[in-house]
């Protein structure tokens, strides 16, 4: 009767136990929320691996959103939006917006403005194209979204995540994983939203127009540029100081020709680490109670527009630009959707669907100054937005 009683009371116990450890799986926590943020999860990472889409940001963030939905039970402290746990601490660079201007200073490490500098009216294309933020703005405000709210959602046009990631996190901190997640998908759907509209608005004859090669650029005149360049559009917005300071000091490195360990670091590692970090805390940020209701979708619906009418923007400008313009020395159509700041896809968008149509026309070269334009562009832009809605 002993041997039964304690054993009897060790399986009681043993069963208590298993019933509490039950509670803290995700398996006791799971809704139909959480299962459908962990298929769109990995639906970034197959279109990541399977269709080689932006894989340096939609891995990240694919797996980000997986890792955010895991079914938590409450006061574990593991969670993203937990004060004080590991992944609220990290994602506090995404919050305070101090890991897009470290972006901006890897890709000014990278860039090459020579297309720019050699042609600057190309800098008109990348203008034009910011007509997809602003147009946006405006969509967003006429359904309702308060200012910064409008602000913040129409930034997605610029196809810039940091940029977004940036801005939304002083405007409207709360749609940040909206705006982002849908900011860096339209980054990776370049290839297929583009060239439809470029199609769409040109004549077979535009897309034939050959350019002249691009002048040689000279180191000094690189040199200069990115302090030029940096005093010029800090004057105008100084509000968007911290990512044009970031990116034209990230190219000052680059071609000074003394930095090169500081350059090949701000382009390499850094650029790096500060990615899968913005990448895994963006996706973590899409929990399915904060990220499953309809202004989400709404958000994507703009986000999208706001994207095909920049990249009209920019096509139709070169189209109304060349009434001016010499024969000789017209513009290809082809480049105008690469005023959008997806640098560099957006620019071989524009070479590939030339190649159609001529497969001795190359427009890469070309397509790359409105490219790097766009950059400085979508950074003007949030801080004019900034400036007026902050």
């Amino acid at each position: 009767m002993f041997l039964e009683a304690v054993n009897n009371g060790i399986f009681s116990l043993l069963g208590e136990n298993l019933a509490e450890f039950f509670k803290f799986t995700g398996f006791a926590n799971v809704t139909f929320g959480h299962i459908i943020m962990i298929l769109i999860g990995l639906v970034f990472i197959t279109l990541a691996i399977k269709k080689d889409w932006e894989p340096m940001l939609l891995v990240p963030i694919g797996f980000g959103i997986i890792i955010g939905n895991i079914p938590l039970f409450p006061g574990l402290q593991v969670g993203i939006y937990e004060e004080g746990s590991v992944l609220n601490i990290l994602y506090q660079g995404v919050r305070q917006g101090f890991y897009p201007p470290l972006i901006f200073l890897g890709i000014g490490a990278m860039t090459d403005f020579s297309a720019l500098i050699s042609n600057p009216k190309l800098l008109l294309i990348g203008a034009a194209a910011q007509f997809g933020i602003f147009g946006a703005y405006a969509i967003a405000l006429a359904l309702g979204f308060a200012p910064a709210e409008a602000g913040a959602i129409g930034i997605i046009g610029g196809a810039d995540g940091p940029t977004a990631i940036f801005i939304s996190s002083k405007l409207a901190p709360d749609l940040m994983g909206a705006i982002a997640v849908s900011a860096y998908s339209y980054m990776a759907l370049v290839p297929v939203i583009q060239p439809p509209i470029m199609k769409l608005l040109t004549t077979h004859k535009e897309r034939l127009i050959r350019m002249k090669a691009p002048r040689a650029v000279t180191p000094g005149e690189k040199k200069i540029f990115p302090v030029i360049g940096f005093l010029m559009t800090a004057f105008i917005v100084p509000s968007g100081i911290p990512l044009l300071g970031m990116l034209f000091f990230g190219n000052l490195l680059k071609e000074s020709g003394v930095t090169r360990r500081l350059a090949n670091t701000a382009s390499g590692p850094l650029v790096d680490i500060v990615t899968i970090l913005i990448g895994v805390t963006v996706g973590c940020s899409t929990q399915a109670d904060k990220f499953l209701h309809p202004r989400s979708v709404l958000i994507f619906v703009l986000g999208a527009l706001s994207f095909v009418i920049a990249t009209a923007a920019g096509v139709l400008f070169v189209k109304f630009f060349n009434l001016f313009l010499k024969e000789g020395n017209k513009i290809n159509p082809l480049i105008g959707n690469s005023g959008v700041s997806a640098v560099p896809d957006s620019a071989r968008v524009s070479n590939n669907v030339g190649l159609e149509y001529d497969k001795t026309n190359y427009l890469l070269m070309h397509a790359m100054g409105p490219n790097v334009a766009g950059v400085i562009g979508s950074a003007v832009a949030a801080g004019i937005l900034l400036g007026f809605l902050s």
